[in-house]
């Protein structure tokens, strides 16, 4: 009986492996992809800011999501995050500001400031288009981001353009680290464990 519990075991656990390996290799793909076309919205995902300035990874993501909007791929940027422990300020907001700073009317830009997990941006960014009537988004974050955050958002109705922020893929190790992490978030958020 325990031999036959060590099988199902070691059977499971290279099922699993095997499972996570395809939908990291599903992942790389995704990343190298711009999918940027005309829609309703430019969703931008948060990340670190520091005493109100975006990090380098949060500031090469907007600079993108402004590039495309300069070429008018939308009328509108969607900037998220939340306070990630900061009593001042948001990663939506520092990208608000960091947009209007470089020439974006205020009014063209929508801030979701309450999420602290990928999950819960996405879901308020859905809920906020539907409430604004908008269908489609363009999604900027880093190539590893994508994948499962495009699935997320495309399961609450939204059409979903990735569009990874400029990044030269090196093929290193701390690469594939962050493919597999991020099959493991899907695979947590297709199970409804919210990461």
């Amino acid at each position: 009986m325990r031999r036959t519990f060590a099988i199902l075991g070691t059977g499971g656990a290279v099922a699993l492996f095997g499972y996570l390996l395809a939908v990291s290799h599903r992942i790389a793909e995704q990343s190298a992809v711009d999918e940027a076309r005309p829609a309703d919205i430019i969703v931008v995902l948060g990340a670190a800011e520091y005493n109100g300035r975006p990090s380098p990874v949060l500031k090469a993501r907007l600079d993108h999501a402004l590039a495309l909007f300069r070429r008018g791929m939308a009328p509108l940027i969607f900037t998220t995050g939340g306070a990630g422990g900061d009593p001042q300020y948001t990663e939506g907001q520092v990208g608000r500001d960091y947009l209007v700073q470089h020439g974006v009317a205020s009014e063209r830009i929508v801030v979701e400031g309450e999420g602290d997990t990928t999950v819960e941006t996405l879901l308020a960014v859905a809920e906020v288009m539907r409430r604004m009537g908008l269908r489609s988004a363009i999604l900027v974050s880093d190539g590893y981001h994508i994948y499962r955050a495009k699935r997320i958002l495309e399961k609450q109705g939204v059409e979903v353009y990735g569009s990874p922020r400029p990044h030269t893929p090196r093929g290193s190790w701390r690469e594939r680290w962050l493919y597999l992490r991020q099959a493991v978030g899907y695979l947590l958020w297709r199970m409804h464990i919210a990461i």
